[in-house]
Formats: structure tokens, sequence, C-alpha cells
């Protein structure tokens, strides 16, 4: 949920700074460093935000909420909105359908990783090996997915 709500902010902070600042001046060559500047700031306040508001929701997440300043699905959905030139609610949307999107991926590969954990499996591929498989047949239910989503919207 929190990347979710930092692609959302980030895309509404980072849409007009390149439409607005950016772009007009011919910058466009500086969105990644301005665009990762972006999220570390949101990611920042989010944190500061949770840490006073929710503070049992602060050491649940521990270090991992500032590891989604590193999260590259947020810098990549920041610049394919920029590079698909959409408007404002569009880049939302894509922004909000990416990060149900992340979600829901992240809830299959832990359900992958479950079941592996509790399989009689050779020692040979305890640990990383599992990790690798579960990921890949993860992704490959995605490209069955994208598939049939193809063929039926074409």
């Amino acid at each position: 949920v929190a990347v979710i709500f930092v692609m959302l902010v980030a895309t509404a902070v980072t849409y007009p700074i390149y439409w607005n600042l950016l772009a007009p001046v011919g910058l466009g060559y500086l969105q990644t460093v301005v665009f990762i500047l972006v999220i570390a700031a949101v990611v920042q306040v989010l944190e500061a935000v949770i840490r006073k508001a929710f503070p049992p929701l602060y050491r649940a997440m521990g270090i991992y909420l500032p590891l989604i300043t590193t999260n590259c699905a947020i810098l990549g959905v920041m610049l394919i909105n920029i590079q698909e030139t959409y408007g404002f609610l569009a880049a939302m949307t894509s922004s909000l359908g990416a990060g149900v999107g992340y979600m829901l991926a992240m809830f299959l590969f832990a359900g992958v990783r479950a079941k592996i954990e509790k399989a009689d499996i050779p020692s040979f591929m305890e640990g990383l090996p599992s990790t690798l498989m579960a990921a890949a047949i993860v992704s490959v239910s995605f490209m069955g997915f994208k598939g049939v989503i193809e063929n039926l919207f074409g």
C-alpha cells in the first residue's frame, strides 16, 4: 500500500515539475535525477508522518519503508508516464494501476514462496534456487495474463 501511495504522490509532484519546469526550458534530460530526488523526498515525508501518526506501523515496517526509495518500479512508472505523454489524470490512473499490479505481484510471489517453503523439495533447490523458480512461475503467469488481455481488448 505504501508503494501505491508513493507512486500516486510522486506522479502528482513529478508531472507538473516535468511539464512546467523541465520540458519548456529544454532540461528534459534531467528528469531521471529530478524524479529520484522527488521520490526520495516523498518517502522521507511518508516515513515522518507514519513515525508520528502510527508508531506501531512504523515499527512493523522497520527498514522496509526507506527501501521504497530504491524501488525501480516507482521511477519506471514516472518515466513511462512522461514518455507516453499522458495527461495528468491518465498519469495518475497509470500510477494507481501500476501500484495495484505491483501489490498483486507481491501477493502472488509471497503465496508461491509460502507453498515452496512448506513443500518437500530437494536440498539443492532450497534457498535462492527455489526463490528464482518462484519468480519465474509468477512472471510466466503475468505473461499469460498479458496475452489474455491483449486477445480480449486487442
